[in-house]
Formats: C-alpha cells, sequence, structure tokens
C-alpha cells in the first residue's frame, strides 16, 4: 500500500505524526516520508530519531496548512497525505475561534485544493468523536473539516485521480492535554479531579489509531468515513484504578464539554454499513453511486435510528484493562 510511495503528514511533529511515521519506516518501504508543520523546534526534536539527509527517507518542511501556496509546493510530487493538523485543544479553540476556523477549516480546504491540483493519489484526514453533534468550537470546525473532505471528491474531474475520505476516532491513550497523564500528575496530591462521575469516554491506543488510518487507506473509494470498534471507559473507573487510595473530587462539566460522546449520530444510521471491527458512513452524493458494490456485499446495514455513543456502547473496559492501558503508557 506505501511501499514506493511519497507520504506526507501534515501536523507530522504530533504524537500522531511521529508514531506514524516510526510504523511506515518498520512496515512498509516508502520512497519517501515528508513531515509538514509549522514548528521548528518540535521538528528538531522529532529529527533526533528520525535523522534527514543521505540515506534516510524522512524530510521535513516547514509550512502551515493555512498557506495555499506552500501546500502547493509541498504536494509536488507527493503520493498520499495524512492530514492530522488542527487546532485541538477545546478550550483553546473557544479562546481563539478565529484561529480554530483558520486552521481547522480553511486549512481543510487548502489542502484539498493543493491536493487536487497537484495530483495526489489519497487523501485521508484525521477526525474526532466530538465532530459528531457537536456543542464546542472545535467539534464544529472539524464537522465543517470533515464535510468538506467528502465533499471534495466531487471536485476531481477526469484529468485528475485525487480521492478523499475521513478516519474518525475516539481520545487517544496518554496523548497531549488527556486524562491519563492529568491523573497520573495529580495521584500524588491524594485528590483526583474529576469533572463528572457518570462520564464516559471512546478511548483508542496510539497504535491502534494509526493502523486504523492504514486500514482506511488501504479500503478507501473515496467518500467513506471511516469509524472503529472502540471499547468505552468510565471517567471514576479509571480514576479509581489509577489512585485507589485517592479523594474523588467531583468539579462538575467544563464548558464545550459532553457527558457522552457520540462517533455515529441517529440521524445518520441510514447511511451507516457495518463491519467486524468498525462502520462506514457512506456520503449520500452522486459520485458515490457507482462505488457502493465496494462494500456492500461485506458490510450489513445497521438498523434504524442506531446511535453509536460512549454511554450505551456495550464494551466497556474493565479495571484490569485499564490497568494494563495505565502501565504500557507509563
Amino acid at each position: 500500500m506505501l511501499n514506493g510511495k511519497v507520504v506526507l503528514i501534515t501536523g507530522g511533529t504530533g504524537s500522531f505524526g511521529k508514531k506514524c511515521t516510526e510504523k511506515i519506516l518498520s512496515a512498509y518501504k516508502p520512497e519517501k516520508i515528508i513531515i509538514f508543520s509549522r514548528d521548528e523546534l518540535k521538528q528538531h526534536e522529532m529529527r533526533q530519531k528520525f535523522p534527514d539527509g543521505p540515506g534516510s527517507k524522512v524530510r521535513y518542511f516547514i509550512g502551515d496548512v493555512r498557506d495555499e501556496k506552500r501546500l502547493y509546493r509541498a504536494f509536488s510530487d507527493v503520493d498520499i497525505v495524512i492530514h492530522a493538523a488542527a487546532l485541538k485543544q477545546v478550550p483553546a479553540a473557544e479562546y481563539n475561534p478565529f484561529e480554530a476556523v483558520k486552521t481547522n477549516i480553511i486549512g481543510a480546504q487548502n489542502v484539498i485544493d493543493a491536493a487536487i491540483d497537484q495530483n495526489v493519489e489519497k487523501v485521508i484526514a484525521l477526525s474526532t468523536d466530538k465532530a459528531t453533534n457537536p456543542i464546542n468550537l472545535y467539534g464544529a470546525t472539524k464537522l465543517c473539516s470533515d464535510k468538506i473532505f467528502i465533499a471534495g471528491n466531487s471536485y476531481t474531474g477526469k484529468k485528475t485521480k485525487t480521492i478523499f475520505s475521513v478516519v474518525r476516532y475516539g481520545n487517544v491513550v496518554g496523548s497531549r492535554g488527556s486524562v491519563i497523564p492529568f491523573f497520573l500528575e495529580k495521584k500524588s496530591t491524594g485528590v483526583l479531579p474529576v469533572t463528572d462521575k457518570r462520564m464516559t469516554r471512546f478511548w483508542i491506543t496510539l497504535d491502534d489509531a494509526v493502523e486504523f488510518v492504514f486500514y482506511g487507506l488501504k479500503e478507501m473509494v473515496g467518500g467513506e468515513l471511516f469509524v472503529p470498534k472502540l471499547p468505552s471507559m468510565n471517567i471514576l473507573d479509571l480514576a479509581k484504578v489509577i489512585g485507589p487510595a485517592c479523594r474523588i473530587e467531583e468539579i462538575g462539566i467544563r464548558p464545550g464539554e459532553k457527558l457522552h460522546e457520540v462517533m455515529i449520530p441517529l440521524d445518520e444510521s441510514r447511511m451507516v454499513l457495518e463491519f467486524e471491527d468498525s462502520f462506514i458512513i457512506q456520503p449520500d452524493f452522486e459520485f458515490y453511486h457507482d462505488r457502493l458494490n465496494r462494500y456492500e456485499k461485506k458490510g450489513k446495514i445497521v438498523k434504524e435510528e442506531f446511535e453509536y455513543s460512549s454511554g450505551t456502547n456495550p464494551w466497556f473496559l474493565k479495571s484490569d484493562d485499564m490497568q494494563k492501558m495505565i502501565e504500557e503508557f507509563k
């Protein structure tokens, strides 16, 4: 799938980009991996593990997805783009809404335009459960991003081959700003603050997140929104596993935060196909009609008014599973 390909990762210096680079180099033989990001310090730090220069397949490209001209230059002769660049912190997006729109929406449009005009083969964009029925600005910008990436397939003509798809998954274990490192840090105080004891979240490891993107790249025909089947975790159960002797302090749900996350909304159930380990939300576009046979023989249509929510998910992590996950993170 990636052998002999030039792969570009936007936001490539983040936790996803670093793990993705590691896995591509260990499992495939790409012609080149281009790390596209705007932070020279993070590129310098990443270069210590993945050097560039003679004999290396890794290249570093300073740039911002807001800069369309820079993307055009970066996408020259690129086969596959993995779009991971985004402003992801909910409070930061609430406080800096114009900046979130510029990066997450306008940046997505720039990626689409550059990919089509430079004849990139495949573009797969990373999404989040917060894009489903969003109640905060970050989720709203990612919903817009999802929509325009899928609609991007309508803009390709006879002379272009670019196809676009999206992968959507839940919270990544141990990622920057996530609750596990926060609880581990607070454990020494003897008090673990919990927003709401009923709160649940979908959870995925970084390894599994990268592998699911590879799955999407392999299977995509353009227009799909791929959703993995993931376990849910109750935030109170997690706190008890990390700090069994700690006092739990319930502090209330923060602005823009949900009690439970949803990855497939009820209103989209009519477009959903279920597979053994995942779901696909099919687009309601004419361009997709001749591609339906790709999946309908393998998947099954979900029941009407199906909703994939972390609160009603039949698969919940048990204490032993959480402990194992925490140990791996450490």
